[in-house]
């Protein structure tokens, strides 16, 4: 094995299962900004959001990047004509023409969301809390890896003190947290590798978003990262396919469980 890795993990999708609270704060989020009259005019009868995370938003998370997304899109699921199949299909066309119908900023978005996850917060931690989850055995295997000489960093396109929450309810502490507010994630990989003998100390990225992953197998200076897929994540059709080519290594749960010297 390797001298002293550094696992660097997404978060959601990967440690955390948050989608009840991610239509839970998308929500809200989308109904204070319809509500604060800040719609273009998208929002008319009979739009409306369902408590209930309706079954379009789980197909559509493994598209979503940012939080800001999140808020457009359970936005875009109350409107009864939106077309889920075309959403789908040009995720990236489809998000566009969304933040033009809406005439929203991606930065209103972004602190909609924030603003109301720091409400939830601080009227009721218990209750946000207990919207995520840890995936199993996630917990107790990040307890592991410092017995096996590997340190461990969260890299999240949420924001860092959201996760930092997270992650001190579980007694977790990373050797660092990146929020969105430290850049991509591309460029931060590119920090942690400039600042590493990639000899003895690599740098394994462990994400749930394949898209990710062939961004940072294209982006220069990356090469030496080792990628790997979770099977467990917000995964689309197909994400786990054709990933040796690519340079994306395939880790199931058992893998993960496993010493890192029988990682793929």
């Amino acid at each position: 094995m390797p001298e002293r890795p550094l696992l660097v993990f997404d978060f959601d999708g990967v440690l955390v299962d948050g989608m009840a609270e991610y239509w839970w704060s998308a929500r809200r989020a989308a109904l204070a900004l319809v509500a604060g009259g800040c719609a273009r005019g998208a929002a008319t009868a009979p739009w409306q959001l369902p408590e209930q995370a309706p079954a379009g938003f789980a197909r559509l998370r493994p598209l979503i990047h940012k939080g800001w997304e999140m808020v457009l899109m359970a936005a875009e699921l109350g409107r009864p004509e939106m077309d889920l199949d075309a959403a789908v299909a040009d995720y990236d066309t489809f998000l566009a023409r969304a933040l033009e119908r809406w005439g929203w900023s991606t930065e209103q978005l972004q602190r909609a969301l924030e603003d109301l996850r720091q409400e939830a917060i601080a009227t009721d931690l218990d209750a946000w809390l207990a919207l995520h989850r840890f995936y199993p055995g996630v917990e107790a295997r990040l307890g592991r890896l410092a017995a096996e000489g590997a340190d461990w960093a969260v890299l999240t396109t949420k924001g860092g003190a959201f996760a930092a929450r997270l992650l001190a309810a579980a007694g977790l502490t990373p050797l660092a947290l990146y929020g969105h507010e430290q850049g991509s994630k591309p460029s931060v990989l590119g920090r942690l590798v400039a600042e590493r003998d990639p000899v003895e100390r690599p740098l394994w990225f462990v994400e749930d978003r394949r898209p990710t992953l062939e961004l940072v197998r294209r982006t220069p200076g990356l090469e030496a990262v080792r990628c790997y897929l979770v099977a467990w994540g917000y995964l689309g059709p197909g994400d786990g396919e054709g990933l040796a080519p690519l340079g994306i290594r395939w880790l199931e749960s058992a893998g993960f469980e496993a010493p890192l010297a029988q990682w793929p």
